[in-house]
């Protein structure tokens, strides 16, 4: 008697199929693969910074050591420069090595009793209103936290992610890497400008005394001047504008898209000619109505608490030596990526926004 084909539908679910649905992945299981060539600008970054160093040694043992005969100051120097050198490579390492920020849902769905049967459509129902804008990714198909956002190249949700960075190793950087990603930022601006003040310092004495010193030395002085001083402008100007960031409390994906505001905004008041989504948006905006959200991110920061619980949310610690962490590596942001305080006048400033984008849509 022939074996009965399986059948081609079936009602029944798997016993794990909501755990499989809200089970957390590590990051190198739901990453894309990637191939050793996409790590290039990781490797170029790498070499860049190792680059300076054989030149910036010639120029301390030629000019401390044998010109002015000052090992202290030589000793200094290269102290210096490779506790920069180490701090810059631990902060690269953590920012590489580090899960920038895991969506984890730990807590259970419900609180029913373990003897209770929980059908399908009341399993996947949380405490939290996941169909707001915002709060699911369509994606991930999962509850997306606050200041959460997916990334298209990494193929996941990272929590109070800033943005995502080819240079590092093609990661995002998020909850658990932002801070040190400023301490990388903060390592290589403070080295370039010891490198490019003890490098002219050195050819200011060339040229006051040509005969003291050979012809290949002012040679590398020049050239590491010039180094430090366009990397202490360009990452020098970077980090200047992350210093902003924490100040005011915003990352950047937060600071260069306006129109996130449109998904915190309350209900609207309803009209009968209006247009609008409810929440509204984008595409659905007019040219007054885009001036005015663009014009209001200006001044309506959701997350600014003030300038220093802006700076303990990112760098404050509550553990012994946390201090020697930081200046070591960076370390991560206190809190659970997921929730943040909101500053006190946010809710006012955003219902007068969404009635003035009601009265713009009036005259349209």
């Amino acid at each position: 008697m022939p074996a009965r084909p399986p059948p081609l539908l079936t009602f029944t679910e798997p016993p794990n199929a909501i755990t499989q649905i809200f089970t957390p992945t590590s990051y190198d299981e739901d990453k894309p693969n990637r191939r050793w060539y996409h790590n290039l600008p990781l490797y170029g970054v790498v070499v860049l910074l190792l680059a300076p160093h054989p030149s910036l040694l010639f120029i301390l043992i030629n000019h401390y050591l044998v010109v002015l005969k000052t090992p202290i100051k030589f000793t200094v120097h290269i102290l210096c420069v490779y506790a920069l050198t180490f701090m810059m490579f631990s902060s690269l390492i953590v920012l590489v090595a580090r899960d920038p920020g895991p969506v984890t849902f730990d807590e259970p769905l419900n609180d029913h009793d373990d003897n209770e049967e929980v059908g399908l459509t009341e399993a996947l129902m949380s405490p939290d209103d996941f169909s707001a804008p915002g709060k699911w990714c369509r994606s991930c198909w999962a509850p997306k936290p606050e200041r959460t956002h997916h990334c298209s190249f990494c193929g996941r949700c990272v929590l109070k992610m800033d943005h995502h960075c080819p240079w590092l190793g093609n990661r995002c950087i998020g909850h658990r890497t932002y801070p040190a990603f400023l301490h990388f930022l903060f390592c290589i601006t403070l080295l370039a400008i010891y490198v490019a003040a003890v490098c002219a310092n050195a050819l200011y004495f060339a040229f006051k005394n040509p005969y003291t010193i050979d012809e290949f030395t002012p040679i590398h002085e020049i050239l590491l001047t010039f180094a430090g001083i366009t990397f202490s402008l360009v990452i020098g100007s970077f980090f200047i504008y992350h210093l902003y960031l924490v100040s005011t409390n915003q990352t950047t994906i937060e600071n260069i898209t306006p129109f996130l505001l449109l998904r915190h905004l309350p209900v609207l008041p309803s009209t009968e000619a209006s247009r609008l989504s409810d929440p509204p948006l984008e595409h659905e905006l007019s040219y007054r109505q885009r001036r005015l959200v663009k014009d209001a991110h200006g001044y309506i920061r959701l997350y600014d608490v003030g300038f220093k619980k802006n700076w303990t949310q990112v760098l404050g610690w509550k553990r012994p030596y946390g201090l020697a962490y930081r200046v070591l590596c960076g370390g991560s942001s206190t809190g659970d990526g997921k929730s943040f305080p909101r500053a006190a006048n946010s809710e006012e400033l955003l219902v007068r926004l969404a009635r003035e984008l009601v009265i713009q849509d009036k005259d349209v």
